[in-house]
């Protein structure tokens, strides 16, 4: 079995147990179900904004623990000061160390778009997501058959998530509907967990340009950001490179910081 099938396989057990905990009867009681959203697609396109979605992670199948002592509180809100447009908030335990209150937990402190950062397959997890704060999903096109994403997306978009679908190859591209909002190309490879960031820009000119395009995982230069907005891109995932360091928020504020400057210095090498 590749990560991905250890993943799902378990994620399926999970569901079972969390509706027996939590039945959906319960969670629409939250005060989050009927709170009007904020759309990550909006704070991607402005430009008082950088397009970096910023993500609190505390450990990987791939790296193990990153960073499991970090704090949503002051993570999430330095990363907002530092100018990120959004958050993304693991919410896998198994397999990522997070949990459904660490979204809740980002949401008391922050307004601003957060997206649930999961394994969706079940109509449950929407539910629930909308129950603990978050704005938008993730739909990963490799769990998920062409029919089944379009229902899950029809499901979000119907309880007033944004969807964000991420895609890894060109064939992926096929399981676009219209519930989407974002698609998200991730140049890790769910199988063997290699990045390439490539695969971003092989897939930009083959995404529709209705959708708002993002690039995920492997982003660690000021330049990938250059590169990646010359392609199309309008957001950037980025988790890894500022949860390995001792502060996570002020190494999101640099990076913005250097990107801002080398986007300075090539527009007047251009002029």
């Amino acid at each position: 079995m590749t990560i991905l099938d250890k993943i799902i396989t378990h994620k399926k057990e999970e569901i079972a147990r969390r509706k027996e905990l939590y039945p959906i009867q319960l969670l629409e009681q939250s005060i989050y179900m009927n709170t009007p959203v904020v759309s990550m697609k909006k704070y991607l396109l402005r430009e008082d904004k950088s397009g970096i979605i910023a993500e609190f992670k505390r450990k990987s199948p791939s790296k193990g623990a990153i960073n499991p002592y970090a704090t949503v509180e002051s993570v999430s809100i330095g990363y907002m000061q530092a100018g990120a447009s959004g958050l993304s908030v693991l919410t896998d335990e198994r397999f990522f160390g997070g949990k459904s209150g660490d979204l809740t937990e980002a949401r008391k402190f922050n307004f601003c778009p957060i997206l649930r950062k999961d394994f969706i397959i079940d109509e449950y997890q929407l539910i629930e997501a909308r129950s603990i704060g978050a704005d938008i999903v993730l739909l990963i096109a490799e769990c998920l058959e062409k029919d089944r994403l379009k229902q899950l997306a029809d499901q979000a978009k119907s309880l007033g998530l944004e969807v964000l679908m991420e895609v890894h190859s060109l064939e992926q591209l096929s399981k676009l509907c219209d519930s989407v909002t974002i698609v998200g190309v991730n140049n890790r490879n769910l199988e063997n967990f290699e990045v390439n960031i490539q695969t971003s820009i092989e897939l930009s000119k083959t995404i529709p340009d209705e959708f708002v395009k993002i690039s995920e995982s492997g982003i660690s230069s000021p330049g990938n950001i250059i590169e990646l907005r010359e392609a199309g891109y309008q957001g950037f995932l980025i988790g890894e490179s500022f949860m390995k360091t001792a502060d996570p928020a002020k190494a999101c504020l640099q990076f913005i910081n250097e990107v801002n400057a080398l986007e300075n210095k090539m527009q007047r090498i251009n002029s």
